[in-house]
């Protein structure tokens, strides 16, 4: 059954302009017509129509980091956690996420890797776009939240059996640049299509350039887990900084990282090289408590999770409506930096800016009805209205 959705009187945030005014016609899962003209429809078709008068269509966000939300973790390995999740992220704006694993037992990963390559979309559900790997092939040192003993080296043999496993959903893979086996390792993921992000990394600066070289363009939850700034090495985050072809994802919930840190990565980097990520887990919207997470026993309250240490953090509560209002709280930033850092960056790094991440004819329809404020009235998701705010 045609699906058919007029926007009218509404400010489009399009890939290269604005328009003030405009009408926008999605039928089924695309983007069919964008003007600032009337746009009649026939009488016998069934169309639902929205008054956008004062508020702002911009592209649906993109969480390329999210492992859980409502009691429900990507390594559970079922249909059942999978649909509660995609059920769940449209609420905070996004449209598109990439699943993303823990460094477990490989016998977890693969259980997990299983499920997700056979994982279908329902209609209205944020689009799985794929699975983010992060880990196992990390630092002890920086292991986080991520379990230390089942961190194991770099393999090429057993990467390619999970991708396998995985029916190529494999997209974007966190690994610690500086440990054995990946000068071979990394230029095989760029050679196969994949995105290859520094993680829960111990690397100095001339590590960092060297993993550049073999084709490492990301950084994961920038600061996090990884060698900071010091003044005889400035490590994984001052070539974060320094090097130009790196991208960076961030946790901005001013918890991961402060707020003037985030001014100072901004400066550095600007909506250019950020992408907004939640890094969420499964006690996202759950009550305060004790939970497991990765293996791990953890504690969360209102604003954060942590170890048993009740040190080290693990994972975020943070949705990307509040890390886009974060942001936007900023001196300098504008609703055009939100949808760079939110949706074309993420789009662009996980191969999908050919039909995501952007407001263009032909695209699909994951979009958003925002006020000026951010406050989401309205997620359309490959055509479906799929969350109706106040």
């Amino acid at each position: 059954m045609q699906r058919t959705i007029l926007i009218e009187n509404i400010n489009v945030f399009m890939e290269d302009a604005a328009i003030k005014s405009g009408n926008v016609l999605l039928e089924n899962s695309i983007i069919k017509k964008i003007t600032t003209e009337q746009i009649k429809i026939p009488s016998s078709s069934t169309v639902r129509k929205i008054n956008g008068e004062g508020y702002h269509l911009i592209p649906g966000f993109i969480d390329t980091h999210i492992h859980g939300v409502d009691g429900a973790d990507v390594m559970d390995g079922t249909e059942t956690g999978m649909d509660t999740i995609a059920n769940s992220l449209p609420r905070e704006g996004t449209t598109s996420f990439l699943a993303t694993t823990m460094t477990q037992s490989k016998k977890v990963i693969e259980n997990a890797l299983s499920n997700l390559a056979v994982y279908d979309n329902k209609d209205g559900q944020s689009e799985m776009i794929g699975i983010h790997l992060e880990g196992p092939f990390i630092n002890h040192d920086k292991s986080g939240a991520q379990l230390s003993e089942n961190i194991i080296p770099a393999n090429i043999g057993l990467f390619t059996k999970w991708q396998q496993l995985a029916k190529g959903k494999i997209k974007t893979v966190t690994l610690a640049p500086e440990c054995e086996g990946m000068d071979r390792f990394i230029p095989f993921l760029v050679e196969n299509g994949l995105n290859v992000s520094a993680g829960h990394t111990n690397a100095t600066y001339e590590q960092m350039k060297e993993a550049v070289d073999l084709g490492v363009r990301q950084v994961t939850h920038v600061c996090n887990a990884m060698s900071g700034i010091h003044h005889r090495d400035i490590g994984a985050v001052g070539a974060t900084m320094k090097i130009a072809s790196l991208s960076a994802e961030l946790i901005a919930d001013f918890i991961h990282v402060s707020k003037p840190m985030i001014e100072l990565l901004y400066d550095q980097l600007g909506s250019a090289r950020l992408m907004l990520i939640t890094d969420s887990i499964k006690a996202k919207h759950l009550q305060p408590g004790q939970y497991e997470f990765g293996g791990n026993e953890i504690f969360v309250d209102e604003e954060r999770a942590l170890l048993k240490d009740r040190k080290t953090l693990a994972g975020s509560m943070l949705t990307m409506e509040k890390a886009v209002k974060n942001m936007l709280s900023l001196k300098g930033i504008i609703l055009k930096d939100i949808i760079q850092m939110a949706s074309i960056n993420p789009a662009k790094q996980a191969g999908i800016f050919h039909r995501k991440g952007s407001i263009a004819i032909g695209k699909d329809a994951d979009l958003l009805i925002v006020d000026d404020s951010i406050n989401i009235k309205f997620t359309i998701c490959r055509g479906v209205i799929s969350y109706e705010g106040e």
